[in-house]
């Protein structure tokens, strides 16, 4: 499991961060509509895939940053954190945790 898991990294890695943004708001706007559907699932593994490129580089660019200043300088807040980016708007409601059950003839 984890020689696979390591392996999709190496290949998402690979990918150009700018390609897979602009790929961003179909998949944005696909998982905003749920189904339950594999389609759905996929998507939304998709859309998750291209918010964990762009959040790796985000990490990287901030910890690169970080060791290009001199020690002895008190670096200022970068304002990078672990959560939701500024630009992102925040949600209206507290998100639910939806129960799928299989269906009586299954």
């Amino acid at each position: 499991m984890e020689h696979l898991l390591q392996k999709m990294a190496r290949q998402l890695d690979a990918l150009d961060e700018a390609s897979l943004m602009s790929l961003w708001g179909q998949y944005a706007a696909r998982v905003s509509r749920f189904e339950p559907t594999k389609r759905w699932e996929e998507a939304a593994l998709v859309f998750s895939l291209i918010q964990a490129k762009r959040w790796k580089n985000q990490l990287f660019n901030h910890h690169w940053a970080q060791q290009a200043r001199p020690a002895a300088a008190e670096a200022p807040h970068s304002g990078f954190t672990l959560d939701r980016p500024e630009s992102s708007p925040a949600p209206q409601q507290r998100c639910k945790i939806l129960r799928f059950r299989p269906g009586k003839g299954d």
